[in-house]
């Protein structure tokens, strides 16, 4: 069966916006059973709206706030290094290098 471009109405700001037969299919590989209700734009903003400081990119890339990073010291050499995670006095912590290093020998 071959898809062909429609013309939809958005349900929140009441413009057209065209849902494409590429978008049509790739809804149907994902099992995608209804049609988009919003335009492009009103997506990103209920999106906005939804996920707080986490949004949608205009290239509808993923983005986040940055990590929150925290000073360590290296159990291997000794360097002063920064991990995302709040480190604990009973696991040890490596910087990139040694991490990279113990990781190989597995």
């Amino acid at each position: 069966m071959s898809m062909v471009d429609k013309t939809l109405q958005c349900r929140e700001c009441g413009a057209s916006f065209v849902f494409t037969a590429g978008e049509q299919e790739f809804y149907a590989s994902h099992g995608l059973r209804n049609e988009p209700t919003r335009c492009p734009s009103c997506r990103t903003a209920r999106r906005s709206q939804r996920y707080g400081d986490r949004s949608w990119g205009s290239d509808r890339a993923y983005t986040r706030t940055p990590r929150e990073m925290y000073p360590a010291v290296c159990a291997e050499c000794g360097a002063q290094t920064t991990v995302p995670f709040l480190p604990k006095n009973d696991k040890p912590v490596y910087c990139s290098d040694c991490y990279d290093k113990i990781r190989s020998r597995r």
